[in-house]
């Protein structure tokens, strides 16, 4: 037998990222390693996840919100982030997600929108971990055009007041502050509702937040809803600097940029999974990593796996030079999860039965990347926002 080599070793991904880089991403894996790896498959059983535990340990390891600067938080640079999420989601995507909903939603929401008291309240207690954050946008009825939300905010003297309810909202259930958005009496130039977004802390009277139940994917992920009801607020709990909908869009832009970076860790878990299944499992006295049509499935997941890791240290690089545009994180979801998830489909194959229990984690990963193709943006949403850069014809309009 020739020797053999990893995925990212193949791939040369040492001339891709900077060695700094790399270790980064090694302590990262490491801490994953000797605290969560090898309880996930039953936190995935089970339908839930220590939350707080672990927020606790990703504040002292320095990821929740580490691309954001002050506040607590260490200002890395963005391709770091990535590798943190990559590592996150070679883990598991529900694990990802904590941090991605703590730090790109949450956190990044009121560092880029809030005011000076609302940053200095909340942010440290977030990167620490000891307060965890949710972000509220999605309702019942209402996804992919978040324009049609039905949360409303009155003013009533000083005070605002809310009513309405979100949906499929990672965290909620365990957060201790949420940044919720919602229509206001207030027009723009086209006479429509304009939006708002609030810092609201979840002990608030008139909040309730109902856990999700008998999810069949992500379900190593605590999902709930948010639900407000007469929810009296002052006014120093609106986001001073967010106006429309460009403020939740933008977060959703930063929590998409984790996605790009997430998904190359599940499929890179993946290949190693079958690497390591394949070429202990014995039949016909040889092991199965020995025929070709093995061979042929993963080294059909290693050329889709690189070319998904080079578009998102790509895209990183952009983010930490010239600057992303939306259109481009659209193309790294877009390609990157729909591939991600069809790596994790094919090598399930190779493991026979064993593949379908927790023990292995490519059925995992694949379910999981079902839910992360439609949240943050559909496959479809995405394919209509490239497809409109690229014919400069808007396919959303009626």
């Amino acid at each position: 037998m020739s020797k053999t080599v990893t995925p990212d070793d193949l791939l040369g991904l040492d001339s891709v990222f900077s060695k700094e880089d790399l270790e980064w991403a090694g302590i990262v894996r490491k801490w994953l390693d000797d605290n969560v790896r090898d309880h996930i498959g039953d936190y995935y059983l089970e339908g839930t996840i220590p939350a707080r535990e672990l927020a606790v340990g990703l504040g002292e390891l320095g990821v929740l919100g580490m691309h954001l600067e002050g506040y607590g938080c260490p200002g890395a640079s963005a391709t770091q982030y990535g590798l943190a999420c990559r590592e996150l989601e070679a883990v598991d995507s529900g694990l990802r997600s904590l941090v991605s909903v703590q730090g790109s939603l949450a956190m990044f929401a009121i560092h880029h929108w809030g005011s000076e008291e609302q940053k200095e309240e909340w942010l440290p207690q977030m990167a620490a971990g000891t307060a965890i954050g949710c972000f509220g946008l999605t309702e019942p009825d209402v996804g992919s055009d978040p324009s049609g939300m039905r949360t409303f905010a009155k003013k009533d003297g000083d005070d605002w007041v809310l009513n309405g309810a979100k949906m499929w909202i990672t965290n909620s259930p365990v957060s201790d502050v949420m940044v919720v958005w919602a229509k206001t009496e207030e027009t723009d130039d086209q006479g429509r509702n304009v939006v708002r977004g609030f810092v609201i802390p979840t002990a608030t009277p008139g909040v309730e937040v109902p856990v999700v139940k008998r999810k069949l994917s992500l379900r190593a992920s605590i999902t709930g809803e948010i639900v407000l009801d007469n929810v009296r607020l002052p006014a120093s709990a609106m986001l001073p600097k967010a106006k429309g909908l460009r403020g939740p869009l933008s977060c959703l832009s930063e929590a998409r940029y984790g996605i790009v970076f997430g998904v190359t860790g599940a499929a890179r878990d993946a290949i190693e999974s079958a690497l390591d299944y394949t070429g202990t499992r014995i039949q016909f006295d040889r092991p199965i990593s020995s025929f070709q049509i093995t061979q042929q499935k993963i080294a059909k997941a290693f050329g889709q796996y690189s070319s998904i890791t080079l578009l998102a240290a790509h895209i990183g690089k952009i983010k930490d030079t010239t600057g992303v545009s939306p259109e481009q994180i659209s193309l790294g979801k877009m390609v990157g999860v729909d591939t991600a998830m069809n790596i994790c489909r094919d090598l399930r194959a190779l493991f026979g039965g064993s593949g379908i229990t927790s023990e292995y984690s490519p059925l995992r990963h694949a379910i999981n990347l079902e839910t992360v193709l439609t949240y943050e943006g559909t496959h479809e949403v995405h394919q209509l926002t490239l497809g409109r850069a690229l014919t400069g014809i808007n396919a959303f309009a009626n």
